[in-house]
C-alpha cells in the first residue's frame, strides 16, 4: 500500500484563534457595559449609539458570530485536515473566509450601534451584510466539502458529521430568514409580516442557536475530548443516534419561542412535542463526551483543559434539559418574556461555548508553539474565575426571572393585580442586576487572564506553521458497505441526506402557515400605517425598543387586566417584522394605543419620557433618548417604503407614494401643534413625533366598537 506524505498548515487556525480571542473580549466587555446600564441607565448620558436598545444586538451579534463563529472556524480549520489525513483543499478560500468573516464583523460593529438593523434577534444585519454572509459561508462551505472529497480515510469522523450539518442548515436558515425588499442601501422590510415572520424568525432563531452555537461545537466536542483525555470516542453508536435524532428534531422546536401567542396552536403544539423529544439527543451527546472521560479523572482533576470541557459538556447537559422544560406551556407561561430566558441562554452561551472554546485554546497553544503553556495556574484561575462568573451570572436572573413573573401574576383578595404598576416589580430585581454585573466581571477577568497566559506562550515558543504527517492513499475503488458505514464513505451522499433530514420539519410547518388563509385570518378594521406612523415604527426599531418592550398580550387574565385584549394574529399582518418581543424589561406596548389601557398616555407625557424618563418615573432603569426630541425625521425614504410595501400587499391606493409626505406633515403638524398648545417647544418634523404617533397607533385598530370590526378567514 502507497503511503503518501503531506503537510498541514496551521495559518487559517492560527489567525482564526487569534481573532476568537480579541473578539471574545470585546463581546463581554460590551455586554458587561449594557448589563451596567440596567443598574445605572444614565451611564452613557443620552450617547445614542451607546444606549442600551442600539448595543444589545451588537452584543449578542458579537458573541454568537464574532466569538463564537471564530471558535468555530478555528477548530473546524484545525481538526478537518487532521481527521481526513490530507491538506485543506485551499489556502486561498481560507484566506478568504478568514478576511471576509472579519470584515462582516466589523461592517456589523459600524451598523447595528447606529441604528442600520432589520430588527429581528440574532438576524439584525442588513441586506448587504446578509449577501456578504452567504458569500463567507458558500467560501467555507466549499472549502469543507472538497477537503472532505480529497481524504485518504474511508469513512469520515463523527466530528465532520457534525461540520456538514452545520453547513448545510445555517445556509438554509440564513438565506430563508433574511429574503428582504431593500428600500435603501442599509434599510430594508422583510417579506415576511406578523405571525408569518414569527414563525420565519424563530425557526431561524431557535436554530441558530441549535446548528451554530450547538452541532459545530458538539463536532469540537467529538475531536478535542478525546485528543486532550487521549481516550476514544465513548460510544460509536451512540454518536449515530445522537447525530440524526439531534438535526432531524431541532428544526422543529423554533414554535416553543411563540407560545400563548397568535400563532396557530396546531403550531405551538408541533413545537412542544418536539422541544421535549430534544432532550433524548441531547444528553446522549453529553454522556458520549463525558463517559470519553471514564478512567482520566485522576487528568482531569490536574488539566485545566480537561475541567474547561466538564464543565461545557455539563453546561451543555444543563441547558439542553432546561430548553425543553422551558417549552412545556406551564412552565413557559412564567419564564416567557422574564430574565430566565436570560440566565438560560448564558448558561449555553458562558458555559457551553465559552468553556469549550477557552479548553480548546489551551490545548492549541502549546502544539501551534511547541512549548508548554506558560502558566497552568493561570490556565486554573481562569477556569474557577469562569465557573463562579458563570454561576454569579445566572442564579440571580433565575430568581429575578421567577420572582417578577409571579408578581405580574399576582392578585389581591378583592381581585385586583397586586402590583398594577410595572415599576413595582423592576425594582424587586435591581439587586440580581448587580449581582450580574459581578458575575461578569469575574468572566471578564478570567478572559484577561487567557490573554496574557497566551501571548506570554507564544513568546515563549516558536510557531510551528507547516506539520509534516503521512498516511496510506484512499483506493481508487471503495468497497461498497451497508448501513451507516457505507454512508460515512460518501460524504456527498451524506450531505444531501442530511440536508433533506432538516428540510422535512421546516417544510411541515411553513406550507400551511403560508397556504392556508385561515391561519392568519385578517380583520377588516385593521389598516396600514400612515407615512409618519410607519417612519415612527423604524425609529422604533432602529433604537432597539423591542429588546426591552413586548407588543403580544397573551391570553392570561393577569396581562388581559393589566394591558388589555389580547393579541390577534390579523393585527400583525402589517408589520414587518413582527414586534412579539421576547423580554419585558418594560411593560408590553400591544395596547399603548388604546384609551384607558394601563400603558396609554398621552402625547406629553411620551415626549418627557423620552427625553428623561426619570422626571417621570424615577426609579425607572430605561435610558433618556434626547436625540429624538434634536433629530430631523428624514421624509426622502417615504416614497420607496410606500412602494415597498405595496409590493409586499398592503393596500395603500395607487400613487399614494407621491402624496404620503403631505399626509405625513399633516399628521406630524397636529400632533406636534398639540404639544405646543400644552407649552411644549417641539417642531413637526423631530423624529420624536413620528415615534409617538407610532405608538398611539398600537393596539388602535381593534379597540374600535364591535361592529365596525370583522374577522375573514
Amino acid at each position: 500500500m502507497e503511503i503518501q506524505k503531506f503537510t498541514y498548515d496551521n495559518k487559517i487556525s492560527r489567525l482564526f484563534l487569534n481573532a476568537t480571542i480579541f473578539w471574545g473580549i470585546v463581546a463581554v466587555l460590551v455586554g458587561l457595559l449594557i448589563a451596567i446600564e440596567l443598574v445605572f441607565p444614565k451611564l452613557t448620558n443620552g450617547i445614542s449609539f451607546l444606549s442600551f436598545g442600539r448595543l444589545r444586538p451588537l452584543h449578542t451579534n458579537a458573541a454568537i458570530f464574532a466569538f463564537v463563529g471564530n471558535a468555530i472556524f478555528t477548530g473546524v480549520y484545525y481538526s478537518i485536515p487532521r481527521l481526513l489525513k490530507t491538506p485543506l483543499y485551499s489556502q486561498l478560500l481560507g484566506k478568504i473566509n478568514f478576511w471576509g468573516w472579519q470584515l462582516i464583523i466589523v461592517a456589523a460593529a459600524l451598523t447595528i450601534p447606529f441604528g442600520y438593523t432589520v430588527g429581528k434577534e440574532y438576524a439584525e444585519l442588513e441586506w448587504p451584510i446578509d449577501i456578504a454572509v452567504t458569500i463567507i459561508w458558500i467560501v467555507f462551505g466549499l472549502n469543507l466539502i472538497m477537503t472532505t472529497l480529497k481524504r485518504r480515510v474511508k469513512h469520515i469522523y463523527v466530528a465532520i458529521w457534525f461540520y456538514i450539518a452545520t453547513f448545510v442548515t445555517v445556509a438554509v436558515l440564513h438565506v430563508v430568514n433574511s429574503i428582504n425588499i431593500p428600500i435603501t442601501f442599509l434599510k430594508s422590510y422583510p417579506v415576511y409580516a406578523g405571525v408569518q415572520d414569527a414563525l420565519v424568525q424563530w425557526w431561524y432563531g431557535h436554530n441558530a442557536v441549535a446548528f451554530f452555537l450547538t452541532t459545530p461545537f458538539l463536532g469540537l466536542m467529538y475531536y478535542f475530548v478525546p485528543k486532550a483525555a487521549n481516550r476514544p470516542v465513548y460510544s460509536y453508536r451512540l454518536s449515530i443516534i445522537h447525530f440524526w435524532s439531534l438535526i432531524f428534531l431541532y428544526i422543529w422546536a423554533g414554535p416553543h419561542h411563540l407560545l400563548y401567542s397568535a400563532l396557530p396552536d396546531w403550531v405551538q403544539a408541533l413545537g412542544v412535542v418536539f422541544s421535549v423529544m430534544l432532550i433524548a439527543p441531547s444528553w446522549g451527546g453529553m454522556v458520549n463526551g463525558l463517559l470519553t472521560l471514564r478512567g482520566a479523572w485522576d487528568k482531569v482533576r490536574q488539566d485545566p483543559v480537561l475541567k474547561m470541557f466538564v464543565v461545557a459538556i455539563t453546561a451543555y447537559g444543563m441547558a439542553t434539559f432546561e430548553g425543553p422544560l422551558l417549552s412545556l406551556k406551564t412552565v413557559n407561561a412564567i419564564s416567557h418574556f422574564t430574565d430566565w430566558t436570560i440566565a438560560h441562554v448564558h448558561i449555553g452561551a458562558l458555559g457551553w461555548n465559552g468553556m469549550l472554546t477557552f479548553g480548546m485554546i489551551y490545548w492549541l497553544m502549546p502544539r501551534l508553539y511547541k512549548t508548554p503553556l506558560w502558566s497552568i495556574k493561570m490556565a486554573n484561575a481562569h477556569f474557577w474565575l469562569a465557573t463562579t462568573g458563570m454561576l454569579f451570572f445566572a442564579v440571580p436572573l433565575y430568581f429575578g426571572g421567577i420572582t417578577q413573573s409571579l408578581m405580574w401574576k399576582q392578585f389581591t383578595e378583592e381581585g385586583f393585580l397586586k402590583y398594577p404598576n410595572f415599576m413595582e416589580t423592576v425594582v424587586q430585581i435591581i439587586p440580581m442586576y448587580a449581582l450580574r454585573i459581578f458575575g461578569g466581571v469575574l468572566y471578564v477577568t478570567g478572559i484577561i487572564l487567557l490573554i496574557i497566559n497566551v501571548i506570554k506562550t507564544a513568546y515563549a515558543g516558536n510557531y510551528v506553521r507547516f506539520e509534516e504527517d503521512e498516511a496510506p492513499a484512499l483506493p481508487s475503488k471503495l468497497t461498497p458497505e451497508p448501513g451507516h458505514r457505507g454512508l460515512e464513505a460518501r460524504p456527498v451522499m451524506f450531505t444531501i441526506v442530511a440536508l433533506i433530514v432538516i428540510l422535512i420539519g421546516g417544510i411541515v410547518q411553513f406550507m400551511p402557515m403560508f397556504m392556508i388563509k385561515t391561519n392568519v385570518p385578517t380583520i377588516e378594521a385593521v389598516m396600514p400605517y400612515t407615512p409618519l406612523e410607519l417612519h415612527g415604527r423604524d425609529i422604533y426599531v432602529r433604537e432597539g425598543c423591542y429588546n426591552c418592550h413586548s407588543q403580544l398580550v397573551r391570553p392570561f387574565r393577569s396581562e388581559v387586566e393589566r394591558y388589555g385584549d389580547y393579541s390577534k394574529a390579523g393585527e400583525t399582518v402589517y408589520d414587518h417584522p413582527f414586534q412579539f418581543g421576547s423580554k419585558r424589561t418594560g411593560p408590553d406596548l400591544a395596547r399603548a394605543g388604546v384609551a384607558g389601557s394601563s400603558v396609554n398616555k398621552p402625547n406629553s407625557w411620551h415626549l418627557t419620557h423620552f427625553e428623561e424618563p426619570q422626571k417621570l418615573i424615577p426609579q425607572s432603569i430605561m435610558p433618556p433618548y434626547p436625540w429624538l426630541l434634536e433629530n430631523v425625521l428624514d421624509i426622502s425614504t417615504t416614497a420607496k417604503k410606500i412602494r415597498a410595501l405595496q409590493y409586499l400587499g398592503h393596500p395603500y391606493p395607487d400613487g399614494f407614494d407621491e402624496i404620503a409626505n403631505e399626509d405625513l406633515m399633516k399628521q406630524a403638524a397636529q400632533i406636534a401643534g398639540e404639544l405646543r398648545s400644552g407649552g411644549f417647544e417641539i417642531d413637526d418634523n423631530r423624529e420624536v413625533i413620528a415615534l409617538i404617533a407610532y405608538i398611539q397607533r398600537l393596539g388602535y385598530d381593534i379597540s374600535k366598537p364591535a361592529d365596525q370590526i370583522s374577522v375573514n378567514d
